[in-house]
């Protein structure tokens, strides 16, 4: 059945194909290469070298790495946590406030995207490390730890929350003020909902990053067992000869990640239709 144009629009009759030129395929074709050339086949040969008894065995079997998983996952909730409740914060401020130098503080927000993690281990070894100029030294501890993961994250969640706080009308909020409404009921019943997947989505990637960040902890921390965290454990199997143990290693820190994204995808799909 031939499609039937009317006044110059090209309808289709009920059950003819919807015919697509060729061309319209080349953009979704060359982004599953694309895709497939730096995740997917990266991807498959860590699960293909992770593909051993004797390896995944180490993993769970050897007490360090097992604490060290634990430590590492425990401490990238923290920090998608903390990101949250601090990212949100700056965000507001950035958005809603005017100050001296605000300029200044936003283009400051982006400084750990643009720094070697490696400086900024340094930076932070310099800082709150040994001769520290403001006495404070948490080298070598698992603060220390936090506080290169809090560094390396910082932009997260305050460049996914400042758009959303952009677009929303204040109108609304005024309207909610004049009739009777707290601040805090503002926040929570008007604001809250609308930032909340963009901060979940931001604590989702301050979670990722966390779990797979080294350089800026492995000046800082000192790279003894009690501060190691995944990433490091992976760099000293490899040295040591071990590449199927890091590859098992390396496989539980994706699949913590994954976990974790899906969890945050589906609360925030599920508050997305509550709200």
């Amino acid at each position: 059945m031939a499609d039937v144009a009317i006044g110059g629009t090209l309808l289709r009759r009920r059950g003819a194909p919807l015919r697509r030129p060729v061309s319209a395929g080349i953009g979704p074709g060359l982004s599953v290469l694309y895709l497939s050339l730096l995740v997917g086949l990266p991807v498959a040969a860590l699960i293909s070298k992770s593909a051993n008894v004797n390896a995944w065995s180490f993993v769970w079997h050897d007490p360090h790495t097992r604490s060290v998983l634990e430590f590492t996952f425990f401490i990238a909730l923290a920090i998608a946590v903390l990101n949250a409740i601090t990212g949100v914060a700056l965000a507001w401020v950035l958005v809603r406030d005017d100050f001296p130098g605000k300029r200044i503080v936003n283009s400051l927000i982006d400084l750990p995207f643009a720094l070697p993690t490696i400086v900024a281990g340094l930076v932070l070894l310099t800082l709150y490390g040994p001769g520290s100029p403001i006495g404070v030294n948490v080298a070598a501890t698992r603060v220390g730890v936090l506080f290169a993961l809090l560094f390396v994250t910082l932009p997260f969640v305050t460049r996914a929350v400042q758009p959303v706080l952009l677009s929303l009308e204040l109108d609304v909020e005024d309207a909610a003020a004049c009739l009777g409404a707290k601040p805090l009921t503002i926040f929570r019943r008007i604001i809250l909902p609308a930032i909340l997947p963009a901060t979940l989505t931001g604590a989702a990637l301050a979670f990722a990053r966390a779990l797979g960040e080294y350089g800026s902890v492995v000046l800082i921390g000192g790279n003894i067992p009690h501060t190691e965290i995944g990433s490091q454990v992976i760099a000293n199997l490899v040295e040591n000869g071990a590449p199927q143990a890091a590859a098992a290693v390396g496989l539980a820190l994706i699949v913590m990640a994954l976990l974790v994204l899906l969890v945050l995808a589906l609360v925030t799909r599920r508050w997305s239709r509550h709200a």
